[in-house]
């Protein structure tokens, strides 16, 4: 996942911070967000997206990885499970 913040519609209203604080910070020039990763740990991943969600005015947004080649996801194939 990677984040993806536009910097000159930032309102500086903060719930990036409040959601992801180890993710998103404001500058103390103008309250706007910073990002202090725009590739998250797995274990922030929820929070980054509920920060995405709240965002008022949508200045945030992700792109998810690609499924590594060769996988089922990137093949459209199910995954082979083991047999019971």
């Amino acid at each position: 996942m990677r984040v993806i913040a536009d910097h000159d519609r930032c309102l500086g209203a903060g719930q990036c911070v409040l959601h992801a604080p180890d993710v998103f910070d404001q500058s103390d020039e103008d309250g706007t967000v910073v990002l202090l990763t725009d590739r998250p740990a797995e274990e922030q991943r929820a929070n980054v997206r509920a920060a995405v969600r709240m965002c008022p005015n949508a200045v945030l947004s992700l792109e998810e990885d690609a499924p590594p080649v060769g996988s089922a996801a990137s093949s459209g194939t199910p995954e082979a499970r083991p047999a019971e």
